[in-house]
């Protein structure tokens, strides 16, 4: 028998129940990161957009752990601001997401990590290749920004934005990886598929052997099929993904 997942709790007095189910959803996204080994400690973020509020955004307070993360401890911060650690939250991370957030209206989430597969996959000169299904989604749909230091500086938020473009993710060049949708479902499906694929292409480059790359024109239909399934019927895993948080600490909805 399905377990159903729980209902968010009330909004407190002051947040709206849309922003509250925001924060619930993205705090639900820093702890499925951690449950699949993505997070950094304290470092690196994922950020939502507030709904009736498009100049502000929700990220974790700088010192937390992801799996510390809950809809109630998360910041609150205006992208035209200019933030660092002293107002609790990353400098870098407010760099980057709050213009990401800024620059492309149509995105409400976005999740950017540093693990070693990633980076492994950054690294490379050819980027990622279309030789699996989970590398199809990506198909003309990821940009490449060339390293440029630690995310600190305000002006490299134009450099990323043009590097992205209309894309669903971003490989950011001897850094990381960064992933956007217009859901917390959609960005943190977009990043699992990601991961996946840059797995699977380092485990194939690894043997040495030719590998099959895919047409064009089939990888083209693939990555149609997937946006077609993400605005769809694709969002019927979130609950999933949610019930299976549920099972081992629901805390993230406090």
């Amino acid at each position: 028998m399905i377990q159903h997942a729980k209902i968010a709790p009330s909004a407190p007095t002051g947040i709206s129940p849309e922003e509250w189910q925001t924060r619930v959803d993205l705090a639900a996204v820093y702890r499925l990161c951690a449950h699949y080994g993505w997070d950094d400690v304290i470092y690196n973020h994922c950020s939502m957009r507030v709904p009736g509020e498009p100049g502000k955004f929700l990220m974790k307070q700088h010192e937390l752990l992801w799996t510390e993360v809950t809809a109630s401890n998360l910041r609150k911060v205006d992208m035209n601001d200019d933030l660092d650690e002293k107002s609790g939250v990353n400098r870098p991370g407010f760099t980057l997401h709050g213009g990401v957030l800024k620059g492309r209206p149509d995105v409400n989430c976005a999740v950017h990590v540093h693990t070693e597969t990633g980076m492994a996959l950054a690294g490379l000169k050819h980027g990622l290749r279309m030789v699996s299904q989970q590398a199809m989604r990506f198909y003309q749909r990821v940009g490449y920004h060339p390293y440029d230091g630690i995310t600190e500086d305000f002006g490299e938020r134009e450099r990323i934005l043009k590097a992205l473009g209309q894309n669903r993710a971003l490989i950011l060049h001897n850094h990381g990886l960064l992933t956007v949708g217009k859901t917390a479902r959609e960005a943190f499906i977009l990043m699992k598929y990601l991961m996946s694929a840059a797995t699977i292409q380092l485990k194939m480059e690894a043997t040495g052997d030719a590998l099959i790359e895919i047409p064009a024109a089939i990888c083209e239909k693939v990555a149609a099929q997937y946006q077609a399934h993400d605005s769809g019927r694709g969002a019927a895993d979130w609950p999933a993904y949610l019930r299976m948080l549920d099972r081992f600490d629901p805390s993230y909805r406090n």
